[in-house]
């Protein structure tokens, strides 16, 4: 027994090596799978990990402001608002800067096909990008230098590239024109642009007031209550009507959260299928192995060996290849994260993130032990077996296996290659059991992932409201919808109605090309059952296409609304209910009719008609509008004969095509994409190790084919064959599990994100993908048996005859 050793540098060392080096494809196929396996697991779990409380750490990480505050410089004066960041609770504070709102601007850029008008813009002056509140976060190009620069939030036209782009001002006294330097990123929106401040007066109306802005962080801020107890002292510490408007940092954080929460079930589901495929994959690669090589284990046995040491031998021969994909695994699952991560951090703004380090042990240390356990059980098998019976056995079938569906399937009009190859799967059925359930999981990956790909492209679509019109209209003293909440006074709104939005609405509609419109503004009233200031939309037009409805209809008159999911949990309404909004001490009854899918503002909006506000108080009036054309009208051209008869009247027209897709969506897909092809790769390569084994096990078989005339394509026919109804089959099992799971995932998504979902949204599948889809399994087999086909046809007659 000497001679033999129990260490792994004697013989039981070199049979190792020598295991690892002969099967030198299912080293490879061993390696392959455990790489895409570790690879799946460290980018799901570390961009899930990433993904936690991303807003907190881009606001711990830019000292972000709990309060932005707004300050009537004609009412106090900036060294009586700077006093401010001495006041009771302040901890940190920054300014003040002197702001501005600028409407009617355009800017010509490349990247946005030219010269595009501009929304109305809140612009402030910063000497820095630093400071002790609201640290900005520079993306591209420099802070301003000198005057006439600007740097633009990169929360205005998204990941454009803007440096070097002009905006102009044309109705502002002198025409000022500002070059974009940079691009910077503000964790709470603080201002749309920045400039130097003696920039700040040349931007101004003729007669406008002066405005400062105030940056603050509190000792408590934790809640609405403690923010706007922060926001009264501040109001107590300057004359009254100083403090005209504020932002806290609890708007922004929801509103964040609200948008990364939905990343947590379905990242959870593709980790559930890496793992449990993982472990079909290193369980069949295994079992495979051990199971080719019985006639080895018989006569290493008598040789000598042990029953441990044949255990331990084809332990090592599993965890050698597997430890080396488990490192590649962890190294391309870093490198793929790495413009995941990046994207991620474009999104809120915080600094360069990595997979953390505990993430990659914790995969290689489960990756390891999962291939031993998995491992250990055909190994030891191998090690109990008699050295009489192991070599008896060798990699022969036992007989009779298969037999009855050769038989069968020898009685159909098929070729002869087919049918030989359409009864090898029942020759091993756990073998083939094993991969048809890899083949399963890959089928459910690809059908999970596209009705997961379809459906955010809905929510996208039904979110992103300004997106769904081709052309937006403005009023010159209105803008565009922020999504956010500011403190002020009740039954104010987001402002004045100097323009004729009466006038505008019917220049519109009598425009050649439009093909419908709707008018829309936001005021802030309150609203029975829920403290504070409740953002109140009114419409008018043809806005019942504005939302995607849940439940109920949508309002067809006054004294109706519809209100979001969240609204109805919050305030413990149902459809049906009355609910009562008060506009200026006048309570307005108002009845919910329906359900809407909308995520902005925390999902507390209350949509209704127009009238049903402006028949108590008629100076509210649309501020914005959504204009939709008739096929084939020119863009360009509708907005430029557009705006010369609504610059007139107060209004101006923008092309919506300047739209750019939210950057939490393109990484949602990202991720979608990587994680779904790693899944399918590794359900390929299962199908390649059992072909191989296949091929491997009856090469005496398909020599004695080639030698009575069997051709290359007949061979490749052959082999195909025996792996293409297992992948036929999986997929007609795949695709329903597929569709259950994005059935199931998709809510508990839209419940993370505070709302239920439209019927939509949630059906995506229609007839002919489904089918397309079933086809998916197929793909995958026949995919995976390509290579071994191929190998198999460029055998030669002769040395398949010689191998054993």
């Amino acid at each position: 027994m000497s001679r033999i050793g129990f260490g792994f540098g004697g013989a039981l060392g070199r049979v190792v090596r020598a295991g690892v080096g002969r099967r030198r494809v299912q080293t490879l196929v061993l390696v392959l799978s455990t790489m895409m396996a570790v690879t799946s697991a460290v980018l799901a779990i570390g961009l899930l990990a990433a993904s936690r409380a991303p807003f907190d750490h881009a606001f711990s990480g830019q000292h972000g402001a709990h309060l932005a505050a707004q300050f009537d410089g004609t009412k106090a004066t900036s060294t009586q608002i700077a006093a401010t960041g001495h006041a009771a609770g302040v901890t940190a504070a920054s300014g003040p800067y002197p702001t501005v709102t600028v409407d009617q601007g355009h800017v010509n850029s490349t990247a946005l096909g030219g010269d595009v008008g501009l929304p109305p813009m809140s612009i402030a002056g910063r000497a820095d990008p630093g400071g002790p509140v609201d640290d900005l976060t520079l993306l591209d190009g420099h802070w301003v230098t000198g005057p006439g620069q600007a740097v633009l939030s990169a929360d205005v036209f998204g990941p454009n590239q803007l440096v070097g782009a002009v905006l102009s001002f044309p109705q502002l006294p002198g025409s000022p024109n500002l070059t974009i330097v940079g691009v910077a990123q503000s964790v709470t929106g603080t201002a749309d642009a920045w400039v130097e401040p003696a920039e700040v007066p040349a931007l101004r109306a003729a007669g406008a007031a002066p405005t400062f802005q105030m940056l603050y962080r509190f000792a408590s801020a934790g809640t609405d209550a403690q923010i706007v107890a922060d926001r009264g002292t501040l109001a107590d510490a300057l004359p009254a009507g100083a403090l005209t408007g504020s932002l806290s940092y609890l708007n922004a954080k929801l509103s964040a959260e609200s948008s990364t929460a939905p990343i947590v079930p379905f990242m959870v589901a593709f980790g559930v299928l890496g793992l449990v495929m993982s472990v079909l994959i290193v369980g069949n690669v295994v079992s495979g192995s051990v199971g080719a090589s019985l006639r080895r284990i018989g006569i290493l046995k008598a040789l000598g060996f042990t029953p441990s040491q044949v255990v331990r031998a084809y332990l090592a021969q599993a965890l050698i290849p597997s430890a080396v994909g488990i490192g590649l695994g962890v190294v391309l699952g870093n490198v793929l994260a790495v413009p995941l991560l990046r994207r991620e951090d474009e999104v809120f703004g915080t600094p360069p993130q990595v997979v953390a380090p505990w993430i990659d042990v914790a995969a290689v240390c489960a990756a390891l032990v999962i291939v031993a356990a998995t491992a250990f059980a055909p190994a030891l098998r191998a090690g109990r077996l008699r050295a009489v019976d192991a070599i008896a056995m060798g990699r022969t079938p036992r007989a009779g296996r298969g037999r009855f569906a050769r038989r069968v399937l020898g009685r159909l009009p098929l070729p002869r290659a087919v049918g030989l190859g359409l009864g090898s799967p029942f020759t091993r059925p756990a073998r083939t059991l094993a991969v048809a359930a890899a083949v399963v999981f890959g089928a459910t990956a690809v059908t999970f992932a596209f009705g997961l790909a379809t459906s955010l492209q809905r929510v996208h679509a039904g979110i992103s409201r300004d997106g769904s019109a081709d052309v937006n209209v403005f009023l010159s003293d209105g803008g565009p919808d922020s999504g956010t909440t500011t403190v002020g006074p009740k039954g104010g709104g987001t402002a004045p109605a100097a323009a004729d939005s009466a006038a505008v609405a019917a220049a519109i509609a009598a425009q050649p090309g439009t093909r419908s419109w709707s008018g829309v503004s936001r005021y802030e009233l309150t609203v029975s059952g829920v403290s504070g200031a409740t953002s109140v939309q009114l419409l008018e037009g043809d806005s019942s296409n504005r939302y995607e409805l849940i439940s109920g209809s949508w309002f067809t008159g006054p004294g109706q609304a519809v209100v979001p999911t969240r609204f109805l949990e919050v305030t413990g309404t149902r459809i049906g209910s009355t609910i009562t909004l008060t506009d200026k001490g006048t309570a307005i009854p108002v009845r919910i009719v329906g359900e809407v899918f909308d995520t902005s503002d925390q999902g507390m909006d209350v949509v209704t008609d127009l009238r049903t506000v402006s028949a108590v108080d008629p100076a509210k009036q649309s501020h914005e509008f959504d204009v939709m054309l008739k096929p084939g009208t020119g863009h360009a051209a509708y907005v430029s004969a557009l705006n010369n008869v609504l610059d007139p009247i107060g209004g101006h027209a923008q092309d919506n095509a300047i739209r750019s897709k939210d950057a939490i969506f393109v990484l949602l897909d990202g991720m979608i994409a990587i994680l779904t092809g790693l899944l399918v790769v590794v359900a390929a390569l299962a199908v390649l190790n059992t072909a191989v084994l296949e091929t491997r096990e009856r090469i005496h078989d398909l020599g004695v084919y080639k030698a009575v005339g069997m051709t290359l394509r007949q061979t490749i026919a052959m082999v195909l064959s025996s792996m293409a109804p297992i992948g036929l089959l999986a997929g007609i099992v795949g695709v329903p599990v597929g569709i259950a799971l994005h059935d199931y995932v998709l809510p508990v998504m839209g419940h993370a994100a505070g709302t239920n979902l439209p019927h939509s949204i949630l059906t995506v599948y229609s007839g002919v993908e489904t089918v397309l889809l079933g086809l998916g399994g197929l793909a995958i087999a026949l995919g995976g048996a390509m290579l071994p086909a191929s190998w198999a046809a460029a055998t030669r007659t002769a040395a398949a005859l010689r191998t054993e």
